[in-house]
């Protein structure tokens, strides 16, 4: 299937603490499909209002206006009712309402085709805890953790919380880009971690943490059951205890990127087959990253999926798929693709009982 004559709006910005992370993945995005199909750069600002841009970037004088329409015979209309027509959209979103199966739910009931995983899988994979369930039966090991929702003080699941041991990591349950996690080495300041993870999210976690941990990832695309792998990377921290927000984001030399991760071959055929299990197990569909946490003494445990990670040159997912030989530009092609014949799976089944 060739994209050259298909008209691709690609959504980035939005009402989420990941708002810059997400502009930045979608100028490249946006620069390597521009040359390849027609490219609708849509903007949503920190309000929800929805922008047709003339160049993909944060807002603009020139921006124009526009909106949603579910069930029309064009899917977004400026203010003066133009229709504005889009064959896929891109959903270059992260964090809360990009990521978590809202902004898929909007797609589904605009009736338009849409990259990357649905509304159920993106729900679920945007939750660490269930994510970590699904994980569990699945066979993939994962960290024992306590969940905690709003109103509820870590005292009264401190016995719980003390079989954890030390360290913990205090984390927002429905959010990416290790925004509002916290390292704790002593529960004297467990509840400083809590209340600071609360401002971010009415669910959060408190997990063991990994003696000695590094962060290996492993990056998925593909059309559901027949998705591959990509050979493991890792992100170093550099001058920073974990990889936090401010050493991903702010600190221009927080981290070091290795891909492939040196890590032993049997430990990374494992880790690409976990990630495999669990975004079929998902019902994954396009793309996502799967995040692990190797241990000092061999172990390793599943940490969360990604299923819009991001997507900058930059960003991990391509760094993956790029030490592994694949052209990037191609991916991004081969999700497209995978959106459209997934839109014209689901158009041939039957909507009543006749």
């Amino acid at each position: 299937m060739d994209i050259k004559n298909l008209t691709v709006a690609v959504v980035y910005g939005g009402k989420s603490v990941e708002h810059e992370v997400s502009v930045h993945s979608a100028g490249d995005v946006c620069q390597i499909l521009s040359s390849k199909c027609n490219i609708l750069p849509i903007f949503i600002d920190k309000k929800g209002h929805w922008f047709l841009q003339k160049k993909c970037g944060f807002a603009s004088a020139s921006d124009v206006r526009v909106t949603t329409v579910a069930g029309g015979e064009y899917p977004l209309q400026t203010s003066e009712g133009k229709g504005i027509d889009v064959d896929v959209f891109f959903p270059v979103l992260h964090g809360t309402k990009g990521e978590d199966g809202t902004i898929q739910g909007l797609f589904e009931m605009m009736e338009v085709p849409y990259c990357g995983c649905c509304v159920l899988t993106s729900a679920v994979g945007m939750d660490k805890v269930i994510t970590k369930i699904i994980a569990g039966v699945n066979g993939v090991p994962v960290l024992p953790q306590v969940q905690l929702s709003a109103g509820e003080k870590p005292e009264s699941r401190l016995a719980e919380i003390k079989k954890l041991g030390l360290p913990l990591f205090v984390k927002p349950v429905s959010l990416g880009s290790s925004v509002g996690v916290t390292k704790v080495k002593d529960l004297a300041d467990l509840q400083a971690a809590v209340n600071f993870a609360f401002k971010f999210d009415v669910n959060i976690m408190i997990e063991r943490g990994v003696d000695r941990a590094r962060e290996i990832f492993c990056g998925v695309y593909g059309d559901g059951q027949n998705a591959q792998a990509s050979p493991c990377g890792e992100l170093v921290p550099s001058g920073h205890e974990f990889f936090d927000y401010h050493a991903k984001y702010i600190d221009p030399k927080g981290c070091i990127a290795k891909a492939p991760a040196v890590v032993p071959e049997e430990t990374e055929k494992a880790m690409r087959e976990y990630s495999l299990t669990l975004f079929k197990a998902l019902r994954g569909d396009g793309l996502a990253r799967v995040d692990f946490l190797l241990g000092g003494d061999g172990k390793f445990y599943f940490s969360e999926i990604n299923t819009l990670p991001g997507l900058s040159n930059a960003s991990l997912f391509p760094q993956l798929w790029r030490a592994a030989g694949k052209d990037y530009g191609k991916i991004l092609e081969d999700i497209i693709i995978a959106a459209v014949k997934r839109a014209k799976t689901l158009k041939k089944l039957q909507t009543d009982k006749e």
